[in-house]
């Protein structure tokens, strides 16, 4: 479903929250507006992902900067949890 927000679970990108933008075939297409951004997305095999209960409105991930902004609760929240462990 695009919008949705997931966390990479394998890969350089592990740990961190990303919006599906599209689909090739069966495989998601991710960003995050950082190291992928809107206009690069990384296609990721759907099993490398655990997807969230939040899904971002069209509005909130246009351009890389307000794609940043929707995903830095996200990823302060899984920072916070690292330094826990």
């Amino acid at each position: 479903m695009i919008g949705r927000v997931v966390c990479s679970t394998a890969g350089r990108d592990r740990g961190k929250f990303l919006v599906i933008v599209g689909f090739s075939g069966e495989n998601p297409l991710v960003a995050d507006g950082k190291e992928r951004p809107i206009t690069r997305p990384k296609l990721k095999n759907p099993k490398h992902l655990r997807k969230t209960n939040s899904i971002l409105e069209v509005q909130q991930y246009t351009t890389d900067k307000s794609l940043r902004r929707a995903l830095r609760e996200f990823n302060q929240g899984s920072a916070l949890e690292q330094e826990e462990d």
